[in-house]
């Protein structure tokens, strides 16, 4: 099953000018839990997935409202020379593809 066909929400957006933050919202509990105990979201996961360091990725899971907030140092401060996406609004495109 693939991340895009069991979450409500899956978007990007800066959480400050050196952070990634990623959004996924499921609709239920059942689809929640499968999605954070699946290895394709795991720290390591996600680092391979954005070519980033491990220790730069930090999962948080929020069972309350079945939703996952990853967050990803930034390779280029937001506005820099070299920033794609000052907004960091179009980061999410990898993880649509996931398959859990």
């Amino acid at each position: 099953m693939k991340l895009i066909d069991v979450a409500r929400v899956i978007r990007s957006k800066n959480a400050g000018p050196v952070t990634l933050s990623f959004d996924l919202m499921f609709e239920d509990e059942a689809h929640y839990r499968h999605a954070i105990q699946s290895p394709a979201l795991s720290v390591g996961a996600i680092a391979r997935l954005y070519g980033v360091d491990p220790q730069r990725v930090r999962v948080y899971p929020y069972p309350v409202a079945f939703a996952i907030k990853i967050a990803i140092d930034r390779k280029v401060v937001a506005g820099t020379p070299g920033d794609r996406d000052v907004y960091g609004a179009q980061q999410h495109g990898p993880l649509l593809e996931i398959e859990l």
